[in-house]
């Protein structure tokens, strides 16, 4: 089993930046596509984005593409998601998944998760 550890999550301004880190240990994860989902208050947990183990291809929710980018350093065991141009309805808690994989059309998450953190974007 992987575990996952946030972290880069805090308050930012409308139009702000943040990027946030998910570091893993345990199994070796670097076979498996890692990704980035959220959670906002009152709402179900959705895809943000996904990253193969070359790193060569990734995926992104239609809310986010053209301003957030997910990268992976297998060197170092972490995942990053650089987050550009945030948005209030960005605010949300992210999670770190470490399996994802394409099912019935969308992406879910057959590994560990990481226990979250809080993005926040209010003026």
């Amino acid at each position: 089993q992987v575990q996952l550890v946030e972290s880069g999550g805090g308050l930012v301004q409308p139009g702000g930046s943040l990027r946030l880190s998910c570091a893993a240990s345990g199994r070796t994860f670097s076979r498996s596509t890692m990704g980035w989902f959220r959670q906002a208050p009152g709402k179900e947990r959705e895809f943000v984005a996904a990253i193969v183990w070359s790193g060569y291809n990734t995926y992104y929710s239609d809310s986010v593409k053209g301003r957030f980018t997910i990268s992976r350093d297998n060197a170092k065991n972490t995942v990053y998601l650089q987050m550009n141009s945030l948005k209030p309805e960005d605010t949300a808690v992210y999670y770190c998944a470490a399996d994802l994989r394409m099912y019935g059309g969308s992406w879910s998450n057959f590994g560990s998760w990481g226990q979250g953190t809080q993005v926040t974007v209010s003026s």
